[in-house]
């Protein structure tokens, strides 16, 4: 499956879980995404992304992490205006209405909650790019 037909998609995977970053690195392999950049906290998640503005094409982040959560990464993304359009998906764990409600009022683009099956996780990052695709 093509993601993107302009150009290679670059996608930043961030999770405090070595393991979990395996699984969505291997999800977007299977839909043809080679560029991954990866970080293990959202603290150096968002010095990446501040320092390389704009360079990645979909967020793909962990809610619950040590120092810096999911939510509080997606919320600085949204407050830079150079970032306020790149799709942010959160995969989480967490499953109640308000952390939802909190996610979708700092501008999440796409939710996924663990469990899930490389199926699922494809049609939730499609999804995401589609909401901002040109």
């Amino acid at each position: 499956m093509e993601v993107r037909k302009k150009k290679s998609l670059r996608a930043f995977v961030v999770d405090d879980m070595a393991s979990m970053r395996m699984v969505i690195k291997a999800v977007l392999n299977q839909m043809g995404c080679t560029d991954i950049v990866e970080a293990s906290n959202g603290k150096d998640a968002v010095q990446y992304l501040i320092t390389n503005n704009n360079t990645v094409d979909i967020l793909i982040c962990d809610w619950n992490m040590p120092g810096m959560t999911g939510l509080e990464v997606l919320q600085t993304v949204r407050a830079k205006p150079e970032l306020k359009r790149l799709p942010v998906l959160l995969v989480t764990a967490e499953q109640s209405k308000q952390q939802v409600r909190d996610a979708v009022q700092a501008g999440v683009t796409g939710y996924v909650s663990k469990p899930f099956t490389p199926a699922i996780l494809q049609a939730h990052i499609q999804a995401c790019l589609n909401k901002y695709s040109t």
